[in-house]
């Protein structure tokens, strides 16, 4: 089966689509034309750059390489999680990074190793593109179960306080809001789950087939990667709030104020 290309000539046919949100929001005044122009721009200018690197990396297929470009992407996932939770990055940096180096990695190699069953675990056309579609669903995962989680213990803090003051550990008080910020991190993982192959098809699913393979194949490798993408999730979002527990509460088990607001 021949893989089409789209050529840059034709790919200015796509950005003409643009035309349509472009005239919405001039006509309702939503005042969107300039932060949709910036946006598609940045993406495109990022995913260009990223396209060169990845097409070097690739091609190298270096195994340390490879690692570092995940280390990276790890990184920057940790500190976007904590600044977009409007929390601390200098107290929750090393706990989170941790939380989320462990986890996604854990399950990347898992399923590389037991369900791919690859001879090179660090093999770039597989390491990369997984880890990215891991760590895009745990940077949003970890945002609402951080930013929810503290966000709740500040909203609730005399009914936190009074839980301590009847003899409750910080463990005890605390684990009410961590149910409920660790369902609301993966509520919108499962809600994906389960419309997938009725109300949507994914889009590793659907790049593969548009890449020639046969929708059987892609159809396992799908079902791999949102089972890996849920169990990562959950398991981050467990970590990342566990694992700060050291960093956000002093000895009585009381929040540190300087937790909250953007880290300066």
């Amino acid at each position: 089966m021949p893989i089409y290309d789209i050529s840059y000539a034709s790919l200015i046919f796509c950005f003409f689509l643009l035309a349509i949100p472009m005239f919405i929001s001039l006509k309702i005044q939503l005042e969107l034309e300039k932060s949709t122009l910036e946006a598609v721009l940045r993406m495109s200018i990022q995913l260009f750059f990223a396209g060169l690197f990845l097409n070097f990396i690739f091609n190298l297929n270096n195994g340390l390489l490879n690692l570092a470009w995940v280390g990276m992407m790890i990184f920057f996932a940790s500190y976007t999680a904590i600044k977009s939770a409007d929390l601390n990055v200098k107290k929750l940096f090393v706990p989170i990074i941790l939380a989320i180096a462990f986890s996604n990695l854990a399950v990347l190699l898992y399923v590389n190793k037991f369900v791919i069953n690859l001879e090179n675990l660090l093999d770039a056309r597989y390491l990369i593109p997984i880890a990215g579609m891991l760590l895009g669903n745990t940077l949003r995962g970890n945002v609402v179960g951080i930013g929810d989680f503290y966000n709740n213990i500040k909203r609730n803090e005399n009914r936190y306080l009074y839980s301590l003051s009847l003899g409750a550990g910080m463990y005890e008080a605390a684990l009410p809001y961590l149910r409920k910020s660790l369902k609301a991190a993966v509520k919108p993982t499962l809600a994906n789950i389960a419309s997938i192959g009725i109300v949507s098809l994914p889009g590793m699913m659907t790049g593969q087939i548009l890449g020639g393979a046969s929708p059987l194949v892609a159809i396992k490798y799908q079902i791999t990667i949102m089972i890996a993408i849920y169990v990562s999730t959950i398991l981050s979002a467990t970590l990342s709030i566990l694992t700060s527990f050291r960093t956000a509460f002093d000895e009585y088990g009381l929040v540190n104020k300087d937790l909250y607001g953007k880290d300066t």
